[in-house]
């Protein structure tokens, strides 16, 4: 028996693994590859968030930078078409780990820079004239049993000490909770006005065309197998190179922004662990359905489940909700351009007719899934060795959407050597060791989401405190 047995779908359901948000506006037309091999300032490596907003910044700040994006795929194919649309303000890793790689305050500094990134990136749409479907409707976290309400409340008294005023996070009373937004056996909530919906693959192909508007060259189905740092680079004059199917590359500066993909590059596959995540999208809800659920104000949301769920009220009028899936695949390999496991599909559907009964009824329209880049400590980094020539920014694992603009901004003052607020930041420069070799990467992982599925479901029988075995996955993961 298929797991979709008893799974309403619509008539038109598709597996093939394009996101959602893709099959909406369709598939962008492929720029031409590499013609061979070029001389650049600066050549990036992944044509994603990350990869276009440092070439945009780069050439807004000096226009007669030379600078190239090399994209295995088109602009846009990865975790950056495929993602949530959470144009977030939370930033991934401890909070504590940052602090104490230059002090309190510069950890605070970097979560103001998070807040003002989010506006930043919703300011760039408007000056672009990019329709990303952007509504800054803030994200409700949802607590659904008395431990994760007691992890909630705690988490809100803790991001008093991380420079979260009142008006940053509060808890929300019961009556503007339920007025908000209906979530079934929901105990409490927290609301943050610091995030914002987007349509994530329009924003990829807009920001993408104006980075082409301002003289980038973007080189698609262009393979990149290896980045050599500078020749000599010990003292010697010489050129850092990114080495591709199609001809070399040599620059002043390679930027390395793969993220999710970064194990495909020669002696990289250690370096970041590709975590998976997937998503499904419900048909149009009726409006009767929203008069049940609410959401009239376009809030994103996330729950408190360890296995946490992320979901947004589309701007057609859907649901789309993802989570882990299958988690990560052996050897550091990817996932067969997006396709997504039947079991998978099931398992998102029931926590979205659990958290929304209402919506019980509504077919499921599409599924995909997509890899986010995870450090060993779970800490994003952003980084340039002007030695070596060699740069790189990633490991968001899971909070890319706004960090990504960050990072190219830091990126920029990096490459210019400019010494900014932003080049001071705690995240900058974050040196993580390796995860371990196989097999003991993969049996780490399987045993995480093991032990944190029994802790949902221990937590679910109503435990008042947090699964021991949501601890202990803590510690095997090194969070």
């Amino acid at each position: 028996m298929s797991a979709l047995s008893g799974i309403p779908v619509t008539d038109d359901f598709a597996n093939g693994g394009v996101s959602y948000w893709y099959r909406q506006i369709g598939l962008p037309s492929r720029r031409a590859p590499l013609p061979g091999a070029r001389e650049y300032d600066v050549a990036i490596v992944g044509g994603g968030y990350t990869g276009l907003w440092t070439a945009y910044y780069l050439k807004q700040a000096q226009p007669d930078l030379r600078v190239a994006v090399l994209e295995k795929e088109f602009a846009g194919f990865g975790a950056s078409g495929r993602n949530g649309g959470w144009l977030s303000a939370e930033f991934a890793g401890s909070r504590e780990r940052h602090a104490a790689a230059r002090g309190h305050q510069a950890m605070i500094d970097l979560q103001r820079a998070m807040f003002a990134a989010v506006d930043e990136v919703i300011e760039v749409t408007r000056a672009e004239g990019i329709d990303a479907d952007v509504h800054k409707g803030g994200v409700l976290n949802v607590a659904t049993n008395p431990a994760q309400e007691r992890r909630l409340r705690a988490e809100v008294d803790d991001l008093r000490r991380w420079g979260y005023a009142e008006e940053d996070m509060r808890l929300l009373s019961a009556d503007e909770r339920e007025s908000r937004l209906h979530v079934e056996g929901a105990l409490s909530a927290a609301y943050s006005p610091h995030c914002a919906r987007v349509q994530p693959a329009k924003l990829a192909v807009g920001l993408a065309g104006a980075v082409a508007g301002l003289g980038v060259d973007i080189f698609e189905d262009t393979p990149v197998t290896e980045i050599r740092p500078r020749a000599g680079h010990a003292g010697k004059a010489g050129a850092a190179a990114a080495v591709t199917t199609r001809g070399t590359v040599t620059a002043e500066y390679v930027i390395r922004a793969t993220e999710g993909f970064t194990a495909s590059i020669r002696g990289q596959r250690r370096q970041w662990l590709p975590m998976n995540s997937s998503m499904i999208v419900t048909e149009p809800l009726g409006d009767r359905v929203w008069e049940r659920i609410g959401w009239q104000g376009g809030e994103l949301f996330g729950d408190q489940a360890h296995a946490y769920c992320y979901a947004q009220r589309t701007a057609d009028g859907r649901i789309a909700i993802g989570g882990r899936g299958v988690p990560y695949r052996f050897g550091s390999r990817t996932d067969v351009r997006g396709a997504t496991q039947a079991k998978t599909v099931a398992a998102l559907h029931g926590i979205l007719t659990a958290l929304f009964p209402a919506a019980a009824g509504a077919r499921v329209q599409h599924s995909w899934c997509g890899v986010l880049g995870v450090p060993r400590d779970w800490c994003s980094t952003v980084h340039l060795d002007h030695a070596t020539g060699l740069g790189w920014a990633g490991g968001y694992v899971g909070s890319g959407v706004t960090t990504t603009n960050l990072a190219g901004r830091t990126l920029r003052d990096l490459v210019l050597r400019r010494e900014t607020e932003l080049t001071r930041l705690p995240w900058v420069g974050r040196q993580v060791r390796q995860w371990e070799p196989e097999p003991l990467r993969w049996l780490g992982v399987q045993a995480i989401y093991a032990l944190f599925r029994t802790a949902d479901r221990r937590e679910n029988a109503q435990m008042t405190r947090t699964s021991a075995y949501a601890r202990l996955a803590g510690l095997v993961s090194g969070r």
